[in-house]
């Protein structure tokens, strides 16, 4: 199954120098090795915030550099919670650090924006289940635990919680990290902070000390900014939303039996109807990185499709679409107008490919799904929405929408 990768184990312990976090310790040679293994090597090629950089430029990390963070404070967690006298042994230590590293080597090119277009309903982390069990199997069994404790199986909950929750390490790195990148102040938590704030309860579970309350609610808030300011601000959810277009009138156009010029592994993607994923599917898909789509869509800026093209132009030269927000959906008679002076001014009848109308919706604090609990002086615990102390996670129960507009630039040239 692995014959066509080299590789070899290399077992050495590292110490890597991190721009956001200092100096990130490799304990275990497994770690290491899982490291320097194809899979996981892919990820310095895929970009952590999609097309992010168009609007800040510094946004250029990938997930490399964030699964090597998520393990760092993964460390550091695990090592707080030693301190406060939870047992852990080395084996647990390992498979958590395993785990969290590995948690995103399912990603494809530009990470969230297109994993659904490539793989169908493939959510990336059912890819990156997948890859762990292959990688399990070169390593001979020693990422069983990691796998468990990813998938929640695990006997004991808080090493999943630590993975993925409403305040897991993943979250912890990619604000801290993102903020970092972007420039963003808002979104620069105390990661030390709320890591030495953690605790374990008597049922086993992940939960925050009492008074570490307010360093919680800071963490919330910073999230909700960092989506409204950065991950959902309108050109960031436009540029996301455009690679999806591409990618879908690509595949359009090649069912139409229209040739376009792609990479192999890409171009096989385009023409794969929707199944199960096969064997050829994955490895063809752990061989593609943002280079890909990102040479595509250079070529395609000379598309005799008009609608391909156009976009293709937008993004490779920035030249990106305009945009309006709302609160409140856009009047149909309005979309309506834009779609008749795009048809007028391009000399079209498809104008309404590149009039579209996005949403993008946040919920801040999920009171149901794994809420955060406090741990209380008397050893009991409380949702913390519910603490007499809360001054912000009340506030913060209810889900908020906007709406974007999108249209072309050239509209908004006429009628100013």
């Amino acid at each position: 199954m692995f014959a066509n990768i080299e590789f070899s184990m290399q077992n050495k312990l590292k110490i890597i120098n991190d721009p956001v976090h200092g100096f990130i310790k490799i304990p275990y040679e497994i770690l290491f090795d899982v490291i320097e293994h194809p899979y996981f090597q892919r990820l310095r090629r895929i970009s952590q915030t999609g097309l992010l950089n168009l609007i800040f430029p510094g946004a250029t990390h990938t997930r490399f550099h964030h699964a090597l963070g998520a393990m760092h404070l993964m460390f550091t967690a695990l090592e707080t919670l030693k301190l406060k006298g939870v047992d852990i042994s080395k084996e647990e230590e390992k498979g958590a650090m395993l785990a969290i590293l590995m948690h995103d080597i399912g990603h494809g090119p530009f990470s969230h924006a297109l994993e659904s277009m490539l793989m169908d309903d493939w959510h990336h982390e059912n890819l990156s289940l997948l890859l762990m069990n292959r990688l399990n199997e070169v390593f001979e069994g020693q990422l069983s635990i990691a796998i468990e404790m990813f998938q929640g199986k695990y006997h004991r909950k808080f090493f999943n919680q630590l993975i993925s929750s409403q305040l897991d390490v993943d979250r912890l790195d990619y604000l801290k990290r993102d903020s970092f990148f972007t420039g963003v102040s808002e979104g620069n938590i105390n990661t030390q902070r709320i890591i030495s704030m953690m605790n374990v309860c008597e049922e086993g579970e992940l939960v925050i000390d009492a008074k570490g309350i307010y360093s919680i609610e800071n963490f919330l808030t910073a999230r909700m900014f960092m989506y409204w300011q950065v991950y959902y601000h309108k050109t960031s959810a436009l540029a996301e939303f455009l690679l999806v277009k591409i990618l879908e009138r690509a595949k359009y156009l090649v069912s139409q039996g229209v040739e376009l010029p792609a990479t192999e592994n890409l171009k096989y993607f385009l023409y794969r109807g929707k199944s199960a994923a096969t064997d050829e599917d994955v490895e063809r898909f752990t061989q593609m990185d943002d280079n890909d789509v990102i040479q595509a869509m250079k070529l395609w800026q000379n598309s005799d499709d008009f609608i391909l093209s156009y976009w293709c132009r937008c993004v490779i030269q920035r030249n990106l679409p305009k945009t309006i927000i709302s609160s409140h959906p856009f009047e149909k008679e309005f979309i309506e107008e834009k779609i008749k002076k795009t048809n007028e001014f391009f000399g079209i009848d498809n104008g309404g490919e590149l009039v579209h109308e996005i949403k993008r919706k946040l919920l801040p604090y999920n009171t149901e799904k794994q809420p955060i609990y406090l741990l209380q002086k008397n050893s009991k615990k409380i949702r913390m929405h519910e603490s007499e102390d809360q001054l912000l996670s009340g506030l913060m129960v209810n889900k908020t929408v906007r709406y974007i507009l999108t249209y072309p630039r050239e509209l908004y040239k006429i009628n100013s």
